[in-house]
């Protein structure tokens, strides 16, 4: 196994939390459906995904399609940055990109009572730790002309894979000047989640 593919089962939690927006990608006839949407994880007591519980617009090609056959794969993309020689300090450094990622498969089941609380579930996550969080109440009438176009589903999570390229294969003292020059600070934030173990004790 690559070290890029190694991770504790929260390193994927706080991926999909951070980066909810993610590809739904299942297979038609005609080649392969996906669309971008918002999703919320509910996690095992090590923090795995189990479930992933999201909606769509009841025009969405993919709504027929998984309906006749349930299985997709959710694909989450976190932060990425391209790292130049400049950013290592060394001109004999070869350049690349650091990435993190996560591949779900999971088998959707859409329920049309359900589509009212996948909403609350996500405006619940998505609102959370704001001084006036928004409620759906506000929309009035138009909330429920809405909630008629659009279907609720849950997906139970069959399998789960990740990349997290973020530095692990760099000598220490290159790892710190990248650190210290990247200008992206969410890609440098998780390579030093990625490298705890290798980088200095950071002062109080």
């Amino acid at each position: 196994m690559s070290m890029f593919e190694r991770f504790e089962a929260g390193d994927v939690r706080a991926l999909i939390e951070a980066y909810p927006l993610a590809w739904v990608c299942a297979a038609g006839g005609d080649g392969i459906e996906a669309s971008l949407l918002p999703l919320v994880g509910r996690y095992d007591g090590d923090g795995m995904p189990v479930e992933l519980i999201g909606h769509m617009m009841r025009s969405n090609p993919l709504h027929a399609l998984l309906k006749r056959r349930p299985q997709a794969t959710f694909l989450f993309k976190g932060p990425d940055a391209y790292v130049s020689p400049q950013h290592a300090g060394k001109r004999d450094w070869a350049p690349t990109w650091n990435f993190a990622q996560a591949r779900i498969r999971a088998e959707v089941a859409f329920g049309e009572s359900f589509t009212g609380t996948s909403l609350n579930i996500l405006i619940d996550a998505m609102e959370a730790g704001r001084a006036e969080p928004w409620t759906k109440d506000e929309l009035g009438r138009r909330y429920h002309e809405m909630l008629e176009q659009i279907v609720g589903f849950r997906a139970r999570v069959t399998s789960v894979s990740a990349r997290f390229k973020l530095g692990q294969d760099e000598q220490p003292e290159v790892l710190s000047t990248i650190l210290e020059s990247l200008p992206d600070a969410e890609t440098v934030q998780w390579m030093e989640r990625f490298n705890q173990e290798r980088l200095p004790a950071k002062a109080d």
